[in-house]
């Protein structure tokens, strides 16, 4: 399996290796933003950023947008990117799951960043969106979901993982399966939660 290090992602967007580079914002993110106009306006972490279409979607829908990623060439390339000057947009190369925020988020939303780390990882996965995330804050994702033959990334995961590791701290709010990019069709799943940690209980 292929370590989840700054140095390997910087590689790839390097050397071009960047299948995940679609050219746009996911399509199932797009639609969400559409289709709920009234959501109440404040900060969005996105991880994993990539280039930053994700990021600038968000923006585009009035919201105030931080895309973190872990390859410097990644964050560069969002920086270089066309952007409205009046959306609110910040980017920083970093580590979702070691760094400590200096701020917490309403929003945290990931577009298949969770299958792109070893599963190993997976724990630390949920203890970083519940530590960036404020208290009832919400958390968007869209998973790739794929059989797991430990050749990731990206590596495989199910419905039932998902619910097992997310429910003792978020509440679901919705689930389905999005528009996705013409080879993922049926092959995501979008996931709406609602951020519940325990107050005593360190992050």
């Amino acid at each position: 399996m292929e370590s989840l290090s700054a140095s390997a992602w910087e590689d790839r967007y390097r050397s071009g290796e960047t299948p995940w580079e679609k050219g746009s914002g996911a399509p199932g993110l797009i639609d969400f933003l559409d289709h709920h106009p009234s959501l109440p306006r404040g900060t969005v972490l996105i991880p994993g950023c990539g280039t930053g279409h994700d990021v600038r979607s968000w923006a585009r829908h009035g919201f105030a947008s931080t895309g973190l990623d872990l390859a410097p060439s990644a964050i560069r390339r969002c920086c270089e990117a066309p952007s409205d000057p009046a959306w609110q947009i910040h980017y920083s190369a970093g580590d979702f799951l070691g760094d400590q925020p200096s701020t917490r988020y309403g929003w945290v939303f990931e577009h298949t960043l969770f299958c792109a780390i070893p599963p190993a990882d997976r724990d630390r996965y949920v203890l970083a969106v519940r530590r960036w995330l404020q208290p009832g804050g919400h958390f968007l994702a869209i998973h790739y979901m794929l059989r797991d033959d430990g050749d990731g990334p990206p590596f495989g995961c199910t419905q039932e993982e998902l619910m097992e590791r997310f429910t003792p701290h978020f509440e679901l709010l919705r689930g389905w399966i999005p528009r996705s990019y013409p080879n993922r069709t049926g092959l995501e799943l979008m996931l709406w939660w609602r951020h519940r940690p325990a107050p005593s209980q360190p992050i």
